[in-house]
């Protein structure tokens, strides 16, 4: 092999390195766009979600929606935010009656039920608000205050 030859092919070995380099580094450019792109979508979700949330919340304390409603929205609200949260004893009335109140019909299905089964669930679901009315109502106070303090929340 000739001098030549060797530093062709070194030239284009060195070519072929920077090449790859600029390649190897478009890539990682575009993950650290993607990731922060995702995390962007992450960050503007919980805003949304902690918007509701508060919405909801401020609903159920001025009455503008029935325990149940509220309870079941909060629950769904808190869970998308984080799946742990309901554990927390602040939180934990939310699951309580969203666990009572699960196997009643609601929406079409609801409409659907013979008058007296209707009646029937709608006794149920008022015993169940009537007994869990203030620790939601303390519940959702909680809910205000952790909007507040989010991200930092309870912990």
């Amino acid at each position: 092999m000739t001098t030549t030859t060797a530093l062709i092919m070194t030239a284009v070995g060195l070519a072929i390195i920077a090449g790859l380099g600029a390649y190897a580094f478009t890539l990682w450019q575009e993950v650290r766009r993607r990731r922060a792109f995702r995390e962007d979508e992450l960050r503007r979700a919980q805003e949304n979600c902690l918007a509701n949330l508060e919405i909801v919340a401020s609903s159920l304390l001025q009455e503008q929606v029935d325990v149940t409603e509220g309870a079941w929205r909060c629950k769904a609200l808190l869970d998308i935010l984080d799946p742990g949260l309901i554990e927390e004893p602040a939180f934990q009335p939310f699951g309580e009656v969203y666990t009572r109140t699960q196997h009643l019909h609601t929406h079409s299905a609801r409409k659907e039920l013979a008058p007296r089964d209707r009646m029937r669930e709608d006794r149920e679901r008022l015993e169940v608000e009537a007994q869990w009315r203030q620790p939601i109502l303390a519940a959702a106070e909680e809910v205000l205050r952790f909007r507040r303090n989010w991200p930092d929340g309870l912990h």
